[in-house]
């Protein structure tokens, strides 16, 4: 076949232009694959220097940032914890009470009629303070009885200066003297009686009534008193409470309460996790005939708010030398599974720090510690599900 060679320099030409487009195009190619490199190494450093940040900013693995004072507005308390075990721990039901300077019977010094009732059931009242009126002659005859020893006694007094005007001026004996002072001290000593008497049955300035007073300041729990009618003296009328004066009363199997010396730790459970420190005070010798349990008083740290006498709860007493090691028990919500690990939060500067722990037996809602954790640590007690969960949150933004 014959070229033409004009064609042949046009085809050597279109050859030329294509090789150098494709050779354009690998330098842009190669210059992308060359640059690329470099921007991502500037990404990865960047990216360890945000972790690095982060790390500053979010504190180290399993930290949770908790200011001190929000810890009650999101639900978390606190509990310093001690040596013991679940063997060491008595658990018991208890009951709120009144102690007995924390309670009193107010009733009817004498017989009478109620005539005037100053107080409902609930009213608070204090010490001293009349909270109804009795209508009775015995009032009438203990006044009496005082003008009588009064008379008396102003009558002897008289004599008895007279007399020792006289025997001054030599004129009677001194067993005169004598006679007329032992009369004014029996005198007097009657008069102290009388008087005695109308503040023990409460007596009015009328001279007609008998006010029936409360002993202590607190509130009226108990009334069985109604307008005109008639009571004996000794008739249980009201009964006052001192809401602020508690002891808490614990029944305690008596196997268990051998165990217990007075100054015992105790942890009283009000319910919805919170918790209220006290102590034993003492221990009954004896029986209860109906339960077979001995009573073990608890004096209570204080008396907050949600604390009533009546109400029932559980106690737990940790007898002196009855620790096991460094083992601990804390509550079963204090433990949250992290990741697959038992963890407690103890508290630290600024929050709270997730510690992997080693779990042991359970029982009555507790759980005993057989390491990960010491005594004297402060770990969330109550609350502790909110800081998984906040820590959850935190590593899923990571």
């Amino acid at each position: 076949m014959d070229l033409n060679p004009a064609d042949d320099r046009k085809r050597l030409i279109a050859i030329a232009g294509g090789i150098a487009l494709l050779a354009g195009v690998g330098g842009i190619i190669i210059g992308r694959a060359t640059d690329e490199p470099t921007a991502a190494g500037a990404t990865a450093e960047e990216a360890e220097a945000g972790e690095e940040e982060g790390e500053e900013d979010h504190g180290p693995e399993g930290f949770v940032a908790v200011p001190l004072a929000n810890l009650e507005a999101v639900g978390i308390r606190t509990e310093r914890i001690t040596a013991g075990s679940l063997g060491s721990e008595i658990l018991a039901q208890a009951t709120a009470t009144a102690p007995p300077t924390g309670r009193s019977s107010l009733t009817a010094r004498a017989d009478g009629a109620i005539t005037s009732i100053y107080k409902r059931l609930g009213d608070g009242v204090g010490a001293g303070e009349t909270v109804a009126l009795l209508e009775s002659r015995e009032a009438a005859a203990i006044i009496a009885e005082r003008a009588s020893a009064t008379a008396r006694a102003q009558a002897t007094a008289a004599a008895l200066n007279r007399e020792r005007r006289l025997f001054d001026a030599k004129i009677t004996a001194r067993q005169d003297l004598e006679a007329a002072q032992a009369e004014a001290a029996q005198a007097q000593a009657e008069l102290r009686r009388t008087q005695a008497a109308v503040t023990a049955a409460g007596v009015t300035s009328d001279g007609r009534h008998i006010a029936v007073r409360s002993l202590i300041s607190g509130r009226i729990t108990k009334m069985d008193a109604e307008l005109g009618a008639f009571v004996s003296a000794g008739t249980e009328l009201f009964e006052v409470a001192n809401p602020r004066s508690v002891q808490i009363e614990a029944a305690v199997p008596w196997s268990d309460a051998q165990r217990i010396r007075p100054g015992d730790r105790a942890v009283i459970e009000l319910g919805d996790g919170a918790t209220l420190d006290a102590v034993v005070r003492s221990t009954t010798p004896s029986l209860d005939t109906e339960s077979r349990a001995a009573t073990v008083v608890l004096s209570p740290s204080g008396i907050p708010a949600g604390l009533t006498q009546g109400q029932a709860f559980r106690v737990r007493i940790t007898p002196r030398g009855g620790a096991t090691g460094n083992r601990i028990v804390i509550p079963e919500g204090a433990v949250q599974s992290v990741e697959g690990r038992d963890v407690v939060f103890v508290q630290v500067n600024g929050g709270f720090q997730a510690t992997p722990v080693s779990a042991g037996q359970r029982s009555g809602g507790r759980i005993e510690i057989l390491g990960g954790i010491k005594p004297g640590a402060v770990i969330a007690t109550e609350g502790a599900f909110v800081l998984k969960s906040q820590l959850g949150a935190s590593e899923a933004e990571h």
